[in-house]
């Protein structure tokens, strides 16, 4: 494994193992509390948390979030058991960055899913920034056409590539970049941060850029700036990535903040810190679509399919559970219902 790309997504697991802190537990969706009803109204058995997203049916709206790939057997293991449990619940899956099998070929059968996965809603992925280093529309339609993907995640992750020894910081001039790749490519793009959030500049550009997908992903989850504290090698040692790994926008504020461009059809999700059903209603409550889980599954991920898919029914169990005790016998019935709230 002499690929750098390759080795850091091997030495990425080994410190989300390693060290529990990278787990933030930023808690901001305890600070919302949901209105209890004593009396529902409906009956738990009629109660259906099914949501259809880019014509695919999901049972509940949950994504397991990008997290991994490359060439080495335990990142095709755990992608290969994140795809059949995602199958076998109906629930959407996004890949980790793909960019690695542009490096390193044999990393591409990390990414051919389609053989576990036949009619899931998968989710190609790459970093947005590598628009500014040679990629163009090639290399992004590769990347969905190698997990014949239903769109692709192009993501946003400045601070995590200024922590990163070899990062790429050039972020001069993407959105542009972004919008040409939106409006070129056959199947949606959606633009996503990885942990720090979105502000509403930057949304309301990307929706300026023909971008109608856009994931939050606010802090409160892992924090990629501790991971790469851990890979640092700078000739003065410095705290950097401790410094900065809160840096960012709470997922709850990022959806109340980018709430007015869901009038210019934009559809936005949630992810970042959302550790358990209770954080996916209020997520859907505050407008989200999909709500979008990564760490919570690692751990299943790299044990097997069966793993994975308990801890999907037991979300869906209580998330389903949730919206009985909030009266809701469908997903419309929560979105946008911030009258839910105490």
């Amino acid at each position: 494994m002499s690929d750098p790309t390759n080795h850091r997504k091997v030495e990425h697991i080994e410190i989300l193992q390693n060290d529990p802190e990278t787990e933030r537990s930023g808690k901001a969706f305890d600070q919302l509390h949901l209105s209890h009803r004593a009396l529902p109204e409906v009956d738990l058995k009629e109660v259906d948390p099914s949501v259809t997203f880019l014509g695919k049916r999901l049972s509940f709206p949950l994504l397991i979030s990008s997290m991994t790939g490359g060439d080495h057997q335990d990142l095709r293991h755990i992608n290969r058991n994140l795809a059949e449990a995602a199958e076998r619940t109906q629930v959407a899956m996004g890949v980790g960055s793909q960019r690695v099998m542009f490096t390193h070929q044999q990393a591409a059968q990390s990414f051919t899913l389609r053989e576990v996965a036949p009619s899931a809603l998968l989710f190609a992925n790459l970093g947005a920034v590598q628009l500014n280093c040679g990629f163009g529309i090639d290399e992004c339609r590769t990347a969905v056409n190698i997990l014949e993907a239903d769109g692709l995640f192009l993501h946003l992750n400045p601070l995590q590539e200024a922590i990163q020894p070899e990062g790429d910081t050039c972020f001069a001039g993407l959105g542009k970049k972004i919008g040409q790749i939106a409006r070129q490519l056959e199947v949606p793009v959606i633009v996503k941060e990885i942990g720090c959030g979105l502000s509403f500049p930057d949304a309301e550009y990307l929706c300026a850029q023909d971008v109608l997908f856009l994931d939050v992903a606010g802090t409160g989850g892992t924090s990629w700036s501790r991971i790469e504290h851990h890979r640092r090698n700078t000739e003065i040692e410095d705290d950097l990535g401790l410094l900065f790994q809160d840096w960012g926008i709470p997922t709850p504020v990022a959806l109340r903040n980018l709430a007015p461009l869901r009038d210019l059809g934009v559809t936005l999700i949630a992810s970042g810190g959302i550790r358990n059903a209770l954080d996916m209603v209020k997520s859907i409550i505050l407008g989200a679509g999909l709500t979008g889980m990564a760490k919570p599954f690692l751990e299943p991920a790299m044990e097997s399919a069966d793993a994975v898919v308990e801890k999907i029914e037991q979300l869906r169990t209580a998330f389903t559970t949730a919206m009985f005790l909030l009266g809701a016998r469908t997903l419309r019935d929560l979105h946008g219902r911030e009258d839910l709230f105490q």
